[in-house]
């Protein structure tokens, strides 16, 4: 094994662990691009230096998408929500950039104002939760056959970063 190597997917990774704390579904596109770089170096599609060379890009995107929120204008928060809801392809082309944001600034809003402590354990604080995301997702024109994906990736997403809001 190349010690050099391992020690830089040990650090990307660790960048990625560090970023699902705040936004889940980044984490997974970056840990999606992590493993798809380490499976080509495996299987020896690619060299050593050329995977060191991956995983240093990598990092940087990484670095760089920690800034993002600030260039588009959103709290953390805001953007952990926009990512969630910009995963539907079909959402982002007839809703509009302009829209996702309201959405996205509404939801964290809202989330925060509804949270408990013990939220995630309470299925009756899920369900009014679930209800509200629903509720704005169809002030919106949010599209009907992907609420349930985008209500899901929402809560999922609010359960990380409410571990981080103070009570």
């Amino acid at each position: 094994k190349n010690l050099a190597v391992e020690l830089l997917k040990k650090l990307v990774n660790d960048e990625i662990k560090e970023r699902h704390r705040k936004n889940v579904v980044e984490s997974e596109k970056f840990s999606k691009m992590l493993e798809k770089t380490v499976n080509r170096y495996n299987t020896r599609t690619i060299t050593a230096a050329m995977v060191i060379e991956e995983l240093i890009e990598l990092a940087k995107k990484i670095n760089k998408a920690k800034g993002r929120g600030e260039e588009l204008g959103f709290s953390e928060d805001e953007l952990a929500f926009y990512d969630a809801l910009e995963t539907n392809e079909s959402a982002v082309r007839e809703l509009g950039d302009k829209a996702l944001r309201n959405i996205a600034k509404e939801l964290a809003e809202i989330i925060k104002k509804n949270v408990t402590i013990d939220w995630t354990l309470r299925e009756n604080v899920q369900a009014k939760l679930r209800v509200l995301v629903k509720r704005i997702l169809r002030k919106y024109n949010y599209p009907p056959d992907k609420q349930r994906k985008a209500t899901e990736t929402v809560l999922k997403q609010a359960k990380v970063l409410c571990e981080g809001w103070p009570k």
